[in-house]
């Protein structure tokens, strides 16, 4: 199996899905991850405005934007993005990419990026939709990041190596059913 066939796989389990047990996964994801965002006491976290395949964490950034966390979100450029703080309004930009206005870019540290996937392997580097966005993104600004968490609604996992080694490589991959970490992919 090579990644475009895994990633066609992992994408069709994505589609026959349940909305309300959707519903409900995406409550259990904003819950972990909040939880650990305060544990933690994250001050800066990276994060995504939802498309309607990928965990909506719609009220993991409200109740974040509540208690002042300092959220940033993709802002779309060519090929790759960069960081602005979330704000609104948001509007609907290429390929149904909901985003702030323009402002500012974000250059300093951050605490946690979560970063929606599709699928992974033993390798635990990102399988997303294949235009290579959060890739570029990594290449660029990665050692300006602590920590990174995958989340995805199903459980996607292939066990040969079908990632390139400048995917994405994550520390956790949360789905409503399990957070695994490196150690217990290998």
């Amino acid at each position: 199996m090579d990644k475009n066939s895994f990633r066609r796989e992992c994408l069709k389990r994505l589609k026959a899905r349940n909305r309300v047990k959707d519903y409900y996964g995406d409550k259990i994801v904003s819950n972990i991850l909040y939880r650990y965002i305060k544990q933690s006491r994250f001050k800066v976290v990276m994060l995504y405005i939802p498309l309607k395949i990928e965990i909506n964490i719609s009220i993991l950034i409200k109740r974040l934007r509540m208690e002042k966390v300092a959220l940033l979100v993709p802002f779309m450029e060519g090929k790759s993005f960069r960081l602005v703080k979330y704000r609104l309004p948001i509007k609907i930009k290429k390929f149904g990419v909901k985003e702030p206005n323009i402002s500012n870019s974000f250059y300093k540290k951050i605490d946690l990026a979560i970063v929606p996937i599709i699928g992974t392997d033993s390798s635990f580097r990102r399988i997303g939709f294949g235009k290579g966005f959060y890739d570029r993104f990594f290449e660029k600004s990665g050692d300006k990041i602590d920590r990174v968490f995958f989340i995805g609604r199903r459980s996607c996992i292939c066990s040969k190596i079908v990632t390139d080694s400048y995917d994405v490589e994550g520390d956790y991959y949360i789905t409503p059913k399990r957070v695994l970490d490196k150690k217990h992919i290998k």
